[in-house]
């Protein structure tokens, strides 16, 4: 085996950094450095005898045909994109609701990805498509060659079932398309030399004519280089259309503007870090920090409306939707014809309530049955009538899929997913502890419901905590037999920085306050050792993307409180993530290590920058993907070299080629992540304690 001493750095390596030639992601050296590190973690992880029968189970329950097909209504028809073993790469299908109603519907092939690529030579990933109302005839594809961000779109005539030759096709880049009419789409793409933002997303938006050359298309909408990216978008809503073009100013601020007949801009008035979205004749706001209107303070997390066309006149009556108080949140909202669906959470268990306009109030009422540690979510089926989808979930509660009316009475359950693991053996309880700041944090426990609190079993605590994102529970399904099933305990921690609480939960941890997070993971961590459930030794901790980040800072900061860490897609090397990929895309999150006095801070969070020589690390499994276009695999990379050659043998590396951000393609990539992950945690951390 090669050692890394052999490798020799790329020329332009900065001082300090003897890794950057790592960030050559498809370069001669570092493919060799990446085949030899993913040959060695498999050699430790993959050839034990349980790898072979997880990663069998894994795929058996990710290929099951009593799996719910979940379906998009457009016109008559219920659309599935559907994998499983004998179409590992998908099929786009559709039905009809009377066939989908039936245990096992008649499905119609509409495109076979798995046959496209055997045809063009290429090893195609299904990312999704847009079709255009009303008659839903013609859609544009999105299709990536390795599953990144970067796609091809391409025009499909669905009734036809083949792809229009001069149709709306666009070439490889990561681009936004959306439809106005049949023979007009707005476009952001790749256009050449300065098109695109320092984050590495378009920054002009044009509007392109069939039978035109794309070079032809008008712009409408440039944003400036140092901004996230530009979009433009068309409401399609019956008697209500309009076209809005704007800017991302960063992850969280945006510029929003009504784009008229003339093509004037008319400036949405309302904070840039407000999320706007409008229902029929409505303007929503919801708001992340508190704003003033004529006299009136409004909470951050608060729901506002507002009549569209006399706020853009200067009307600034507004009515408030909802008000956040104490541990009550609002996660999201959907639309059909005639209501607003809050979905509302509290103490991060989810419920929901239907809200009608009636002159000039909303009646208000709830809907479904709220259900302890569970997950309720509904959304509107089609712009045309009231019907809904809404589904429930638990940790141990396979997901069921419901349509009603909210005109009607009754609820009808379409969909049962399967049990794929006994959940009369588990039990799930919440707990909660304060952190270093004297915060409650939330936290939940999946365990057997013999659990001796002994300090020595075998437990898994993951996070994320950033971007505003909520740890909900969801149905463990697949991941049940890589650890439940094992003997395993599941914790998931509802750390600063996420969105369990509402915006200020998020902003609590944003910057320099990062510390947050990682301080209440480390309550969480803490406290599972004091009630005894797991002790450091058996103690592991996995996250990804920002988790990776949050789990990485816990291997620098807390090496000796857990047994192992699972770091995957991970941001690492904070001092040149805004350099890599769409790194440039989150100053709003982390900060600018281009600015002095930011990087005092961010460097206390850059992992990179923190691993020593002398400290004794647990095992950790860094995990990534070269196709990642998000976050860079440069990041896990380097992180592992360093560590490698520092003298820490315990560091483990592995590098799926395909799969983009999710690092897996398709279900036979995700079941052998999975078995490789267990295996590692597993042997980790059960160390003299028998399979359960």
């Amino acid at each position: 085996m090669t050692s890394l001493s052999n490798f020799t750095p790329a020329p332009n390596a900065a001082a300090g950094d003897e890794f950057l030639w790592l960030e050559d992601l498809r370069g001669e050296a570092a493919l060799r450095w990446v085949a030899q590190e993913n040959q060695r973690t498999l050699a430790r992880y993959a050839q034990g005898p349980h790898f072979p029968g997880l990663e069998r189970q894994v795929m058996d329950i990710l290929n099951k045909d009593t799996r719910i097909p979940w379906v998009s209504k457009l016109g008559g028809d219920y659309y599935n994109f559907w994998q499983d073993q004998a179409n590992p790469r998908g099929l786009l299908r559709r039905t009809t609701l009377q066939e989908y109603r039936k245990a096992e519907p008649v499905w119609e092939t509409v495109l076979d990805i798995d046959a496209l690529g055997k045809e063009e030579g290429r090893e195609w990933v299904y990312r999704g498509s847009q079709s255009l109302a009303p008659a839903y005839r013609y859609s544009l594809i999105a299709l990536s060659p390795d599953g990144g961000d970067a796609v091809e779109f391409r025009e499909f005539d669905l009734i036809a079932k083949r792809f229009v030759k001069e149709g709306f096709n666009v070439p490889l880049a990561k681009s936004d398309v959306s439809w106005i009419d049949k023979d007009t789409v707005f476009i952001a793409t790749d256009w050449g030399p300065g098109s695109m933002t320092q984050s590495g997303y378009p920054r002009i938006a044009k509007r392109w004519r069939r039978g035109t050359p794309l070079s032809a298309a008008e712009t409408v909408f440039e944003a400036r280089p140092k901004d996230l990216g530009v979009f433009a978008y068309h409401d399609r809503t019956p008697g209500f259309e309009r076209d809005y073009v704007g800017r991302s100013l960063d992850f969280y601020r945006r510029d929003n503007y009504l784009l008229t007949a003339h093509n004037q801009q008319i400036n949405i008035a309302i904070p840039s870090d407000a999320e706007f979205s409008t229902h029929r004749e409505w303007l929503l706001i919801k708001l992340s920090r508190a704003w003033v209107v004529n006299g009136k303070r409004y909470p951050a997390g608060a729901l506002l409306a507002a009549n569209f066309d006399d706020f853009l006149a200067g009307d600034r009556r507004l009515q408030v939707l909802f008000t956040p108080h104490g541990q009550r949140a609002l996660s999201d909202y959907e639309r059909t014809r005639d209501h607003l669906i809050l979905i509302i959470m509290e103490n991060v268990v989810s419920h929901l309530e239907v809200l009608t306009p009636r002159c000039d109030s909303w009646q208000r009422q709830s809907l479904g049955n709220r259900s302890m540690l569970s997950t309720l979510s509904a959304e509107g089926i089609d712009e045309e009538s009231n019907n809904y989808f809404m589904t429930v979930e638990g940790f141990l509660q396979p997901t069921s899929l419901h349509l009603g009316n909210l005109d009607g009475d009754g609820v009808e359950r379409l969909k049962q997913g399967p049990h794929d693991f006994d959940p009369d053996r588990y039990r799930v309880s919440q707990h909660f502890v304060r952190s270093k700041d004297g915060t409650s944090i939330p936290y939940f426990q999946i365990a057997a419901k013999d659990l001796q609190l002994n300090g020595s079993n075998p437990t898994l605590l993951y996070g994320y905590g950033g971007f505003d994102v909520s740890l909900l529970p969801h149905y463990l399904g697949s991941d049940a037999p890589c650890w439940l099933e094992r003997g395993g305990v599941y914790v998931v921690a509802n750390i600063r920085g996420g969105g369990e609480y509402g915006p200020a939960w998020h902003q609590a941890a944003l910057k320099q306050d990062r510390h947050r997070a990682f301080e209440d993971f480390v309550a969480v961590a803490k406290d599972l050792i004091a009630r005894k459930v797991t002790s450091s030794p058996h103690l592991g901790a996995r996250g990804g993307s920002n988790g990776g980040l949050l789990v990485g800072n816990m291997l620098t900061q807390y090496p000796q409180l857990f047994g192992c860490i699972v770091c995957e897609v991970p941001l690492l090397d904070m001092q040149r993530y805004t350099s890599l990929s769409a790194g440039a895309s989150w100053i709003a999150e982390y900060g600018d290590p281009d600015d002095p006095a930011q990087w005092h801070y961010i460097k206390a969070f850059s992992p990179y920058h923190n691993i020593k020589a002398q400290t004794a690390y647990p095992p950790v499994l860094f995990y990534t993907a070269t196709s990642d276009d998000r976050v860079n695999p440069a990041h896990a990379r380097k992180m592992a070299a360093r560590m490698r050659q520092m003298g820490h043998q315990q560091a483990y590396f592995y590098e799926n080629t395909e799969g983009g951000h999710s690092a897996a393609a398709d279900k036979r990539q995700a079941a052998f992540h999975s078995a490789l992950v267990s295996e590692f945690l597993w042997s980790s951390l059960n160390r003299g304690t028998p399979e359960a």
